[in-house]
């Protein structure tokens, strides 16, 4: 079984939400962090698991289940914390301070830049797999 979990900044924490489900069980977390709020989304769909089978549905085992997580723009780079913004605002071509303000969730980029952003991501991610050392 493949669920997703969006994860976005709120004002006072992070939240993972998901529209997949386990039985009549809804999959959610929230933490500090976006570790935080990882481990608890995964600890919703224990408790699902648990409360599916209880109510004679026959979920699937932990180990079926794989959690493709998105992000907003705040969570991940709180995620990937070792991102330089700086650096990365310079590579994809973006005023340093309007993507510190992405970062942050003071601002939010249109369409087109998150998909500059984005692809910028995967361009990085590329050149990774690339590496021999």
């Amino acid at each position: 079984m493949k669920i997703t979990g969006i994860i976005e900044k709120g004002k006072e924490m992070y939240a993972v939400r998901s529209d997949d489900m386990i039985g009549r069980c809804c999959l959610g977390g929230f933490g500090d962090s976006v570790d935080e709020a990882r481990e608890d989304f995964l600890v919703s769909i224990e408790e699902a698991i648990e409360d599916a089978t209880k109510e004679g549905f026959n979920p699937p085992e932990m180990k079926d289940i794989s959690v493709l997580f998105t992000y907003d723009l705040p969570s991940f780079f709180n995620y990937f914390d070792y991102i330089n913004i700086s650096k990365f605002a310079s590579y994809v071509g973006i005023n340093e301070s309007k993507m510190r303000q992405y970062k942050s969730g003071l601002a939010f980029p249109c369409e087109k830049t998150t998909k500059k952003i984005l692809s910028a991501i995967k361009q990085i991610g590329n050149e990774l797999l690339t590496v021999a050392l």
